[in-house]
Parts: C-alpha cells; structure tokens; sequence
C-alpha cells in the first residue's frame, strides 16, 4: 500500500529516513545514542529513561500526563519523577533492599507503579510487575518463583495477597500505596544511582506457555538500547510528542514503551488507568493532542465495531503516526485507520522474550497490510526449519534471530535448561526461535502464520488461523473471531471458528453458510471454517491477544492449563 499521500500529514521528516541504506551500515558497538554512560561502561536504564533528562533541558517538560476514570488529572515533569523515584530507591535501601534483590509491584496504572519501577531499577535492585488483576494462584507462581524480597500493592488489592502470604516464606514486606507519601516524605531527594554492568539485570516478567508455570523472563539494562532505538524509528516519536500507550506495565510493551524506551527519547507520556471506552478514548486523544498512538489489535477492532459515527464526533486531527502491538494486525484494521482516522496503523512484530520491537513497519516505508513488517537494523532475522535451516521465499517456517540483540531476554529465572531449548544451530550458524511460523516474501517483508502450536493442518494443507480470522473480519458481521484446528478422522484436522458479532447482528445457520462462503471466495476452499459457533466475547490475555489454546482446550475438553494472564472469562 503506497501511503505517500498520506505522510504528507507528517509536520516533520520520520525520525528514520532511509531504512535500507541504515539497515545496511548498522552497528550496535558504534552507534552513538547521545546519552553519557558512566565510567568503564556502566549504565543504568532509570538513568537513560528519566535522570539523563531531568538534568538538561528536558527537566521541566512533561513526561507524565495521568488521568484516572473519575477524570482526576495528574501531571509529572522529568525532574519531579527522577526526585520521587529517587525517594522510593532511598526508602527501598532502608527496607534493606540491596543489588539483585526482587521487588514486585501489583498495582493498578498508578503513578507509584512508574516512579517505583524506575527507584528500584537506580538500586540495582530487580522490578517485577504484576496485572492488578491477578488472583491468589497467579500471585503465588510468581512472588514464590522470583523469591520476591519487597512487594508494592494497595489496601484494595491486598485481600489477594493475604489469601497466600503465608506461603511467601521470603517476602519480607508488603508497602502499601496509601502508606507510600508518608515514607517518601522521610527520603531525601539525592540518590547516588547504581552504576551497571549493562548485561546486569533491571526487570522480569512472567509468561505463559501452552503448558506448565508462567516462566520468569529476566532482561538487562541494556535492553533500553532496542527499547530508545525502536521508540525513536518505528514509533516515530519527536521531542514535541505527546504519545499514548495504551498497555498496561504488567505487559513487556507497559515496561519498554511506557516507561524506558519513550521516556528515553523525551516523549511526554498519556497514561489512562480507567477500562476501554471508545468515547473515553477519542476524548483522551482529543483533550491531550495526542500526537503518537500505540495499541493493541483487539482495541483497534473494537473501536472499529462501535458506533461508526462515533470516531467523527471528535477532533483527532492531532494523531500523527499510529501503531499496533500484541497480536498480528488484520488488513481490516489497517483500512479502518484510513478511513476513520485517515491514518494507517502500523504493525510491528516482538515478544516478552525479546525486550522490545524486531520486526516493523515504518513511517519511511510503505505497508503491505497483514504484514510485520522488515527487521529494525542491527537485527538479522530468517525463516528456517526445525533444524535451523534457512528456508526459501514465500516458504513457511520458523521465525528466527540470528541472538546478540541488546534486549534478548538474559535468562529463565532458575531454568537454564528451558532458556537453551530456544536456540537451534546449524553448521555453527545460531538461532533464536521465537515459537511463531511466517514467511518472507521477494521485498524482504516478513508475514505471520500462526503460532507454531496453532497452524492447522487439514487435507494435507498447512492452514496459518491468522488469515482465516483475517478473512472473516472482512465481513460486516464480525467484530472479532478466534480460529483453532479441530482433530477430524477424515482430513486430520478441519477449521473452526468462534465468532463475536457487532451489535445488531444476530447468529443463524444462514450467517455461518454466508460467512463460510466468504472464506471459501476470498481465502481458499480448504481453509473455510467447517464449524462456527457464535460466542459473546474470546478468551484474551490483558494485552488484548486472543488465546486460541484456551478455545481448543474447551472445545477438546482438555487441561486449560495456565489461565493466570487471561482477562476474567
């Protein structure tokens, strides 16, 4: 899609111009990021994110605009967040936190939840974050597993905690936010910020797999390098910005481009701690002049289904550049922004393992809708086959880094031999496989099948859910759709589809046959859905990514396995 009328919106050059010729002369060791590091190498994210700015011109902007959803309206410049998270690193040192150690937030999006993460990063303590909306079990994985010294909640959510806190023999203390301003008040302002090894660890976060405990992602300091870089070309964001994640920091994409990698390049920062709302959300984006949007696939088809006339009632003409995360964008939803907002969003491809952005679109290139993108530069990524071969164009196989990216994960927290089962080498040639199957097209484009557990196999064709779900939100029908593989004696394996439809719409053995028929005419005759059930929402996690393996455990009757990162369903 040539969107060379459409960049016209663009005030400004995009921050990179000419992706080819940087992808081409890239070096991590060589580029200069314009951010000091301390003697002999050292450095520290909190520094990179927050000091470094709160000690230049920077210090009196904005970096935090926080609203709540009683409209309560917050706002923190770089100074004032580097002097709170220093407080908070002064407080954690009197708790007797010390480098390495675990301290854990479970919090709404708080203004606590922000500058603690940065005060427990200037320690060299270890930040780990939790969704506000774990229960016991979840809590209890986690907080066991990391050891957890210091645990960061409130007096709402603190019910859950005491349900395990007996089993949590090395939790020394629980802070609670109502107590927190009265601590603080007691800390000096100065901290002396603990100089890194970059390959030391800031962060960790948990993720589940189809089977098992969420495993513990570790990342170092460094990964802000990825983070800085990939805020800066792929999100575009200018000193001038005013830029809206919309992720919570339970999530990898709340820690790298919420808190490290955007406030490291100056962006002032929207944050909305209430629920989705789609007039909640244009007002936002109307009220603050939002310039750079970054969401979620699920919200951006939501806001699509809602009232159409909805989106015209206000002004977003301040919107800028747009961007998806979490789950591969739809075409569909690439057209929505063109037509609503005038804007197209561009996808970019990246996982909790990886610590930030791999693959993208970006504003110097055109997109072609459905697809991830190309590879950000530094960063060397192939489709090869099991045994780490590289495949051929247009061949589907497994998507693989070539590993010494600055944000791959460091380690599984206590499971070394888990962290080694994703490499695979070949002829002394190292991969990291990421769990995704995908193609690459001539242009160098990469395209998403499917996870490497969810591909359908049926009549002897490999059948990627993602086109199939992408295929049914053509129709005016369907809001969101979740397509899983069905074991069948007969073609080992037929589609099904588990359909939300928009308001006003209601199932009937005739809507499958039209939908079915859609599938059949615009994706292939093989790979239409041979079952559709009609369901009132999908299982997601709280990033918004719809899990398939849940809907093919109920349908199956299997183990659902572990459900702790699934909203409520």
């Amino acid at each position: 899609m040539n969107d060379t009328k459409i960049r016209k919106k663009y005030k400004n050059p995009p921050n990179l111009t000419d992706y080819e010729k940087t992808y081409r002369t890239f070096d991590w060791k060589t580029y200069d990021f314009g951010i000091p590091k301390f003697p002999g190498g050292k450095m520290n994210a909190a520094y990179w994110a927050i000091d470094y700015n709160a000690g230049n011109q920077r210090k009196n902007k904005v970096a935090l605009y926080w609203q709540d959803e009683t409209g309560l309206k917050i706002k923190y410049t770089f100074l004032e967040l580097s002097l709170l998270s220093n407080r908070f690193a002064n407080y954690l040192k009197s708790l007797g936190v010390e480098r390495s150690d675990r301290v854990f937030f479970f919090l709404p999006r708080v203004p606590e939840l922000y500058y603690g993460f940065l005060g427990t990063l200037k320690i060299g303590a270890i930040a780990g974050t939790m969704f506000s909306a774990f229960g016991p079990q979840a809590l209890l994985d986690r907080l066991s597993n990391s050891k957890a010294k210091i645990l960061i909640t409130n007096n709402d959510l603190l019910p859950r905690v005491n349900e395990i806190r007996k089993k949590l023999v090395h939790l020394e203390k629980i802070v609670l936010v109502e107590d927190l301003a009265l601590e603080l008040a007691k800390q000096v302002d100065t901290f002396k910020i603990a100089q890194m090894d970059p390959d030391e660890p800031a962060f960790m976060l948990y993720t589940s797999g189809t089977t098992g405990k969420p495993k513990g992602v570790i990342h170092s300091h460094k990964a802000i390098y990825v983070e800085h870089l990939t805020a800066k070309w792929v999100l575009d964001i200018h000193d001038e910005d005013v830029y809206w994640c919309t992720a919570d920091p339970g999530w990898v994409t709340g820690i790298a481009y919420e808190i490290l990698g955007s406030w490291s390049n100056g962006a002032s920062s929207l944050i909305y701690s209430g629920r989705f709302d789609p007039a909640t959300w244009y007002q936002l984006i109307q009220d603050y002049k939002v310039n750079v949007w970054y969401t979620a696939p699920t919200a951006i088809r939501m806001l699509a289904a809602s009232d159409k006339k909805l989106v015209g009632k206000y002004d977003l003409s301040s919107l800028r550049h747009l961007a998806s995360v979490g789950e591969p964008l739809n075409p569909e939803a690439v057209f929505w922004g063109i037509k609503a907002i005038g804007l197209p969003f561009h996808d970019n491809w990246w996982q909790t393992e990886t610590g930030g952005i791999l693959i993208a679109n970006y504003p110097c290139l055109d997109i072609k809708p459905g697809s991830m993108g190309k590879p950000i530069p530094g960063v060397v990524a192939d489709i090869v086959n099991d045994k780490g071969e590289v495949l051929k164009e247009k061949q589907i196989g497994n998507l693989a880094i070539k590993p010494g990216w600055p944000s791959m994960m460091k380690t599984i927290w206590l499971r070394p031999h888990k962290y080694q089962k994703y490499f695979v080498t070949n002829k002394g040639k190292k991969w990291y496989l990421s769990g995704d199957l995908a193609y690459k097209d001539k242009d160098g484009y990469f395209w998403f099948v499917g996870r490497a557990d969810d591909v359908i196999k049926t009549s002897g064709e490999r059948v990627g859910p993602f086109e199939v779900e992408s295929s049914l939100l053509e129709c005016q029908e369907v809001a969101e759709t979740g397509v899983i593989g069905k074991p069948d004696p007969l073609r080992g394996e037929i589609i099904k589809a588990f359909v939300v439809l928009k308001p006003g719409f209601k199932g009937s053995d005739k809507l499958i046959q039209m939908l079915q028929q859609h599938v059949k005419t615009h994706l292939a005759g093989h790979a239409y859905p041979r079952e559709i059930e009609f369901i009132e929402r999908l299982p997601k996690t709280r990033s918004g990514k719809i899990v398939r393996r849940y809907l093919k455990a109920k349908e199956l009757g299997l183990p659902l396995g572990d459900t702790s990162t699934l909203e409520e369903y």
